[in-house]
Formats: C-alpha cells, structure tokens, sequence
C-alpha cells in the first residue's frame, strides 16, 4: 500500500499543491516553516480523518479562505482508491471514498494505515494518562474496527452519564434507577474495552521491547506497565460504591477511561529516571512497534511519516532506523528535514527509490 498522489487546497499554508510520490522513500526539504510538516499532516488527515497537531478542524483553513480540501490516491496491491477530505467552515467535515461519502467517519479507520514519528512524542512520557489512552486507543483502532465501535460508544455513554450527575448535583436530586440505565451499559462495554486493551498489551510489549533493544544495543530492562481499575475483582463494587463522590464531583470517577500505561526502565518509573536519549529511544520503539503491530495485523506495512527526526537523534539513533530501511523493513516513507544537502547524505546509500521534493518549489 502506498500512496501515489496527493492534492490540497486552502489547506493550512497551501493554497494549492499537487504532488506524486514514490513507493519508496519520499523526502520533504525546506527551511522551518515551508510547509514539510503539513504536508505529512495532509497524509495523516486522508488516513486518520484527523490532524495530527491540531485540535480543530477548522484550524486546517488556510487564513481568509473558507474551506479546505485534500484530495488522495491510494494503490492497494494494483487497486486504486480516491480519498478525500474536505471542511468548509462553520459545516461538518466530509470524508468520501471514490466520490462516496461515509456516513461515520470512524468506517474510514484502519483502510490506509499510518504511523508517525515526530519530536514531541516524548509528550507521551511527560503528559498526563489521558494522552497514553489516546495514544493506544488509536493504535488499536487501527486494527480493530469492533474496538473503535466500542470506544465511541462508550464515550458516548460517559458523556450522557457525567451530564445527567452534572443536572442531578445542579436541580439537587437524584434518580437512582435513570442513572443505572447509563452505570449497566459503562460497566458492560468497559469490560469488553478493557479485555481487548489488556490482550493487546501482551503482544505489543515484546515488540517494543525487541526494538528498544535494536535501537540502543543496550542491556536495559524496558517494560510498560497497563494499569487499570478493572483488574480488581470487585471493580463493579466499587463504581457504584462511589456514586455519591460522582455526584459531587459531576463526573464518573471509576471506568476505564481512568486507565494508564505505565513506562518503566529497569523497574523505575521512566519519567522519572529516564535520561532524554532513553526518552527518545522509548518513544521510537512505541512507533516502531505500532508500526509491526498493525503489519501483523493488517497484513500491509502502514505509510510511515518522519517529522523532522534528523535534528533530535543522535547518530546511533539514526544509524539504526537507517539500517532498518536497507533492509526494506518499511513501506512508504515521508522524511522531513530542514538541510537538504544533509538528506541526499544520508540517503545516497539506501538501495530504496528516493524522491526529494523542495518546499521551495512548491510555491
């Protein structure tokens, strides 16, 4: 799989580009802010649906304009498949596939996969649970639609539950059997999210592990830890023991939306004793591993974008995921950098087709 072409308009600072890519490795050159990083954003929206960097949609709207649109062709094994993605503001974004638009954006997850490496990754070391949850529930949608199906589903439903204690905690009532209406379906559809977190973690570690390994030719013991209140045997118990805290707090405090990952090096906690060259290692072995586990799972290798990488890694770092490309491990590749003369360098020995775009040209 891979992507041949890509088309965008009003898109951030692009008011119109048209590109073709190689199967191989594609490189984006330029000064800082040219545009590299939104050209992989363009890629990351024709197959998450989503920016990688911004919140909003509507901040994808080149100043002054009023829509945006991105437009790709994907070569599946021969087959070819139109993607396109477009916002006008104040509307809904619309995502079609050869010309047809879905009707839940969320039947588009998991067709084209990808994985990006990018420099704030070490965020997932140094910010809250909420952005390792975010993290490995998107990995894992990636490769099971059911898992999404219930993810949105369940946030749904903690969103209508932590509305109804928020009215109850306000109007100062409580109706006890309207809120086990809501508590019954959380407690179900969390159960069946936790189980496919906690089988997923089982095949995942070993990968990561083995590419921490590669990565550092280090004797490091590197673990991830999944954590969840669900692993208690009396976690049902528990939820409706603290209905009277969720009434005061408006929000349900118990769930799986409480779950973290835990990242340890040699049994300690890695945010805490982790050098920065380890930090990076571990966030990189994260990637390299989602990128395996959605090979093994897909039975495709996911487009893999580099954001700016050259700059944060050091030369055994960059060495080792150089010797991975030799070797053909990856699919298509997108690589930003900022020293055109420093890319042809490094690429002039891969064996792989190599495309290098200017930014510069592209005005």
């Amino acid at each position: 799989m891979y992507l041949e072409k890509i088309n965008l308009l009003n898109f951030k600072n692009y008011e119109e580009l048209s590109l073709s890519f190689c199967p191989a490795i594609n490189c984006i050159v330029g000064h800082n802010g040219s545009g590299k990083t939104t050209l992989l954003d363009a890629i990351h929206y024709l197959s998450l649906t989503k920016s990688a960097f911004s919140i909003l949609d509507s901040q994808s709207i080149k100043h002054e304009s009023d829509f945006f649109l991105i437009d790709g062709k994907f070569n599946v094994e021969g087959k070819h498949y139109q993607i396109t993605c477009s916002l006008k503001a104040g509307g809904r974004k619309v995502v079609m596939s050869d010309k047809k638009a879905y009707d839940r954006l969320s039947e588009h997850i998991g067709r084209f996969p990808v994985v990006m490496i990018a420099p704030d990754d070490t965020d997932l070391i140094r910010d809250g649970s909420d952005l390792r949850r975010k993290f490995f529930d998107g990995m894992i949608s990636q490769i099971d639609a059911s898992y999404l199906a219930n993810l949105l589903q369940y946030n749904l439903i903690l969103k209508q539950r932590n509305g109804l204690l928020k009215q109850f905690f306000e109007r100062n009532y409580f109706d006890k059997e309207l809120l086990e209406t809501y508590s019954v379906q959380l407690l179900a559809i969390g159960k069946v999210l936790h189980e496919k977190r906690k089988d997923f973690i089982k095949t995942y570690v070993p990968m990561f592990q083995k590419h921490y390994q590669q990565l550092t030719d280090s004797r490091e013991e590197v673990d991830l830890v999944y954590e969840s209140e669900l692993f208690e045997e009396d976690f049902e118990y528990e939820f409706y023991f603290a209905t009277k805290r969720d009434l005061q707090a408006q929000r349900t405090t118990k769930g799986i939306h409480k779950d973290d990952f835990i990242f340890e090096i040699n049994r300690f906690e890695l945010r805490k004793f982790g050098s920065q060259g380890q930090q990076k290692s571990f966030v990189i072995a994260l990637k390299l591993a989602q990128f395996d586990s959605i090979q093994q799972n897909k039975n495709c290798k996911p487009i893999l974008l580099l954001d700016d990488i050259f700059d944060k890694l050091d030369e055994l770092r960059i060495n080792k995921l150089l010797e991975m490309m030799a070797k053909g491990t990856f699919g298509q590749l997108f690589v930003t950098d900022a020293r055109p003369e420093r890319t042809r360098k490094i690429f002039e020995h891969i064996p792989s087709e190599t495309c290098i775009f200017q930014t510069e040209d592209f005005k």
